[in-house]
């Protein structure tokens, strides 16, 4: 990012220029191949690095001189508050510290950097966002099929299955969307019924993909009739659905390490798929 206040993005540049800088990094979904050119150099010279909980180690050795501290928040089970990680960011590059906010695939989506970025506004301290690889597209790249096509969906759409107490958000309604819910939690019943009720069809396709993009991806591929009945995988999990994801078989599918199995755990021969 260029920036008449932060000057162009060259790593160490912001703290050489105001004594201190914090840059909000997406890490990708997992694979430390899949991290950008930038987000590798700004690790190498970062001075601390504060990560969310699913950033892999594989990621994380970027970082070889810096003090590197876990804040993630992961099921509900929080070690550090949200105010506690933005004084964090504040206070390190108030010493002078060149400080990246290592958060998991983009760090604008479903990332809590819009509450990071307001704390560093008003604390008056520079910072820049560098993107990643979000989950979705790490999703549909594993599964080899597009997100949009002109034939069958012209959009779409983001949501999560996790939100602010209180919150009242769902899963948004767009006709023809590929829906992609980050987040799903462990019971998809819930969305199960949400999609229906907006009229979607019973033969929908539906896949949830586990740690897209790393060495133990697991894939899921199912109906909307059968989602409330799927297993959930190990976290990070990410639930697709639209008509874009459509295979020759509608069978509910399980693929692990790229070996595809049934939901029984019996290996499918590939003339089966």
């Amino acid at each position: 990012m260029t920036n008449a206040r932060l000057g162009t993005a060259v790593p160490g540049e912001l703290s050489r220029q105001s004594g201190g800088s914090v840059y909000l990094v997406g890490a990708g979904p997992g694979d430390p191949e899949l991290l950008t050119l930038k987000a590798a150099r700004l690790l190498a010279s970062a001075d601390v690095v504060l990560h969310d909980d699913l950033v892999p180690q594989a990621v994380l050795r970027h970082a070889q001189r810096a003090i590197v501290i876990n804040v993630g928040k992961r099921c509900g089970r929080k070690n550090i508050s949200q105010e506690q990680i933005d004084a964090m960011m504040v206070n390190y590059a108030r010493q002078g510290l060149s400080v990246v906010r290592l958060k998991s695939g983009d760090p604008l989506v479903f990332g809590r950097a819009g509450e990071e970025m307001d704390a560093l506004r008003a604390a008056g301290v520079p910072f820049e966002v560098v993107p990643g690889i979000t989950a979705a597209f790490a999703a549909a790249a594993a599964l080899r099929r597009p997100l949009t096509d002109r034939r069958s969906a012209s959009s779409i759409s983001f949501s999560s299955g996790h939100h602010a107490p209180g919150s009242s958000l769902e899963p948004a309604s767009l006709a023809g969307a590929t829906r992609v819910v980050y987040m799903p939690g462990r019971n998809f019943a819930e969305i199960a019924a949400q999609l229906r009720s907006q009229g979607l069809p019973s033969d929908l396709p539906c896949v949830v993909v586990s740690r897209a993009a790393q060495p133990d991806q697991q894939i899921v591929r199912t109906t909307l009739a059968r989602l409330d009945r799927i297993a959930p995988g190990p976290a990070p999990a990410i639930l697709l659905a639209g008509e874009a994801l459509r295979e020759a078989h509608s069978d509910s599918v399980v693929e692990l390490a790229g070996i595809a199995l049934s939901e029984t755990g019996e290996p499918i021969q590939p003339s089966a798929l």
